[in-house]
């Protein structure tokens, strides 16, 4: 038996699933979900909160879905619903700026024993950073938004945003060191 595809083109499968075809809005979500789980992923730590916050996403995603206008990828614009879905969950899971205190408290915490530089020793690594670095973090050097952008989305002063930066890039590096330190044996 062969199998046919019905939707040629992504623009056809969005118009097949702003109509409500079930089968299409599917394949959207199979198609897309991957890749969101993983952009939700790096603002949320536990994968069960993240794919809580993908699923809503998507509830958005195919409510909002007559809106996309073909301007710029469809992909980029599930992003960016994704992006602020995972920071409207850390607003409400108490989303707060962290001082030099708290700096230095997390950095003495979040020593992580050596292991190999892969995805996900990396994505630990971000994982141990407190909520308000790893996500400024995130939002800049991986999702590349600017600091403008980012101080608007969070509803903080570029100033801050900037700040949060610099802090989790200097805990990212002071991590990475004493693991070089203890995995090389030069303690």
């Amino acid at each position: 038996m062969k199998i046919i595809s019905f939707y040629k083109s992504e623009k056809q499968l969005i118009r097949k699933s702003v109509s409500g075809n079930r089968e299409a809005q599917q394949r959207l979500y199979d198609t897309y979900a991957p890749k969101m789980l993983g952009v939700c992923r790096r603002y949320v730590k536990d994968v069960q909160f993240a794919e809580d916050v993908m699923i809503n996403g998507f509830v958005k995603v195919f409510k909002n879905l007559d809106r996309f206008r073909n301007e710029g990828s469809f992909e980029g614009w599930i992003r960016k619903i994704m992006v602020r879905e995972s920071i409207s969950h850390l607003r409400k899971q108490q989303f707060v700026v962290y001082d030099d205190e708290m700096y230095e408290e997390t950095a003495r915490k979040n020593s992580l024993a050596p292991s190999e530089l892969d995805a996900e020793h990396i994505q630990s690594l971000i994982d141990a950073l407190p909520d308000g670095y790893r996500t400024v973090f995130v939002l800049y050097a991986i999702e590349g938004y600017k600091h403008q952008e980012i101080a608007a989305l969070l509803g903080v002063s570029e100033s801050t945003s900037k700040s949060q930066l610099f802090k989790a890039r200097k805990l990212l590096q002071e991590q990475l060191r004493q693991q070089n330190i203890i995995g090389y044996g030069t303690e």
